[in-house]
Formats: structure tokens, C-alpha cells, sequence
């Protein structure tokens, strides 16, 4: 999941109460579908995107699933979309809590360089989903490089 940290960083979300937040606002359909897809205690990689240097930070883990997104019903909010419905949500929220930083920030150059990730969604040209997948073997590995 892709944030920029001065709308909202991992460390907002180690101090929002309870350690939760609602992860809204996304409005791609191809990720609205990649968080359709995530189930209680999914974890999820907490990426700073805008940020210098961009880089995973840490994770975060699903503690519910897909529901209608309400900005998306909220004319004041910049997420507001006239032609969604309450009776037909076009777009869904998960809600997430903190689960750890990382000692040190993944940067984005550093994930590049690695040839255990060449095939990861978010190193790909052009990738600018909020949400993405990542496969199990890019988690581990991450894992791995986080624990240096």
C-alpha cells in the first residue's frame, strides 16, 4: 500500500488510535479489486511513495475487509464521486493497523538493484497503483532485507 508520508506515513499510523485507520480514497479500479481481495490479518507492505527517497518502511496488517468508501458519497471531501451511489458503492476501504517500522528504509533504488525482486509489481515502469500484490517470495525476501 503506497502513501505519501506528508498525507499520511506509517508513523501517523503508529500514532492514529488504536493504531488503525480506514485505507480510503483509492480510486483505481484495479486496486479497488487487489483490496477486495485481502482477508483479516493479510499483512501488507507500508511503501512512502513521493518521498525522498521513496521506500518500503514497514507493515501494516488488514483488520477489515472491503466496505463502501464513504467519501465517495461526501461532496466536501476530495474523494467525492457524483456518479457513485449508496445503493451501487463503486468503491470500497480496508481498514489497517500498525504492525512495525522498519530499522531502516527499503529505498526504491535498493529494491531495483536486487535481482530477487526484478519481477516486482512496483519496480515496474509506468506502476503507480496505491494498492499492488506482492507474491510470497518478494515478501520473504523483503522481510529478509528488512532484517538486516
Amino acid at each position: 500500500m503506497k502513501s505519501e508520508p506528508t498525507t499520511f506515513s506509517i508513523d501517523d499510523l503508529a500514532q492514529a488510535p488504536g493504531q488503525r485507520t480506514c485505507w480510503d480514497g483509492v480510486r483505481n479500479y484495479q486496486a479497488r479489486n487487489f483490496m477486495r481481495m485481502m482477508a483479516v490479518d493479510d499483512h501488507v507492505l507500508f511503501y512512502h511513495s513521493n518521498a525522498d527517497p521513496p521506500a518500503v518502511v514497514g507493515i501494516a496488517a488488514v483488520v477489515r475487509t472491503a466496505y463502501p468508501d464513504s467519501t465517495q458519497f461526501d461532496k466536501k471531501d476530495k474523494h467525492y464521486d457524483p456518479a457513485s451511489k449508496p445503493t451501487e458503492p463503486r468503491w470500497d476501504m480496508v481498514d489497517i493497523r500498525y504492525v512495525r517500522t522498519f530499522p531502516k528504509p527499503l529505498t526504491l533504488d535498493e529494491l531495483r538493484k536486487d535481482p530477487q525482486l526484478k519481477d516486482m509489481v512496483l519496480l515496474r515502469k509506468g506502476s503507480r497503483l496505491s494498492v499492488q500484490p506482492v507474491t510470497s517470495g518478494e515478501w520473504k525476501h523483503i522481510l529478509h532485507l528488512a532484517g538486516r
